[in-house]
């Protein structure tokens, strides 16, 4: 499709069908491009894999795992606390030359990410990995803060962890929703995300900016001096396309309120085109609208 500037493509993801009758609370909307999504309950020991097909999201399977010796909620570096929210997996790592613990393979996420960053959260090395063969069954709270999976589990669902793509959804506690408050919820976000896009692409800086909270923060800026480098930026800018699809959106799992949409993002102005993979972090206000609370890509 081609069109002149200002221009709105919104390639948004059509909402999956649901396969079970009640999802964990944090599963909103896959796109195609994500086969899997995995979600630690770390209240009952339980690694549950879901899948995403044509035929809608369902339950494909569920693993026992171990967590933090401390518990979950880590704040810090080396408190032995496995962390909450939500993650995705950057790489997969060869375990045969690494200590036995770590079992046939590894996973590691993208802890700290930039809500944990915000809240001052640190420590890194945050993995999803096997077992010592020779262990047994490792007792629940028995990691530095990774997820310990066995070892026949974990090569089973190796091929479902994809870097770059997977998300793991820690919580404490599983909750699920009704599809209706599913749906609902959903319909808020993409209507939302439409209307930041079309700021976007106007550019209307004064519409694209009342979309982010007033303690929104990026990159050690504060929202003014944030603020100041957007206008800058929209001035020298000028009208724009803008084409966003292979939308996800996900709850984050103890923070009521707050969502993520994770996205490609195609912006082309002044015959120059740019293309990342963008994540938003809105969240609800007292007043029940939708603000951007964090951004970053990846």
């Amino acid at each position: 499709m081609r069109c002149t500037v200002p221009c709105l493509l919104l390639l948004l993801t059509p909402l999956a069908a649901v396969a079970d009758e009640r999802l964990p609370a944090y599963l909103l909307q896959l796109p195609q491009s994500i086969t899997d999504v995995f979600v630690a309950d770390a209240g009952s020991a339980a690694l549950h894999r879901y899948s995403n097909s044509p035929d809608g999201i369902r339950l494909a399977g569920t693993s026992y795992m171990s967590i933090g010796e401390n518990g979950v909620g880590k704040r810090r570096e080396w408190d032995r606390r496995t962390p909450l929210g939500i993650y995705f997996v950057v790489d997969r790592l060869d375990t045969s030359r690494m200590h036995e613990k770590y079992g046939v393979v590894a996973f590691p996420l993208d802890y700290p990410n930039v809500r944990d960053r915000q809240a001052a959260r640190s420590g890194n090395g945050i993995w999803v990995h096997g077992v010592d063969p020779q262990g047994g069954r490792r007792p629940e709270y028995d990691t530095d803060g990774c997820l310990a999976v066995p070892n026949e589990d974990l090569s089973r669902l190796a091929g479902a962890f994809r870097p770059a793509a997977t998300p793991v959804i820690i919580t404490a506690n599983l909750r699920r929703v009704d599809a209706a408050d599913r749906e609902r919820i959903v319909a808020e976000l993409r209507e939302a995300m439409a209307a930041w896009a079309h700021a976007l692409a106007a550019p209307d800086p004064d519409a694209y900016l009342a979309y982010y909270a007033d303690d929104f923060r990026y990159r050690g800026l504060e929202r003014d001096e944030w603020e100041l480098l957007r206008r800058e930026r929209f001035a020298g800018r000028g009208a724009a396309e803008v084409a966003m699809g292979d939308l996800m959106l996900l709850a984050e799992p103890e923070e009521p309120g707050v969502y993520l949409a994770r996205f490609r993002l195609r912006t082309a102005a002044n015959g120059a085109s740019i293309e990342t993979v963008k994540r938003l972090y809105w969240r609800r206000d007292g007043a029940g609208y939708l603000r951007i609370v964090a951004e970053d890509n990846g």
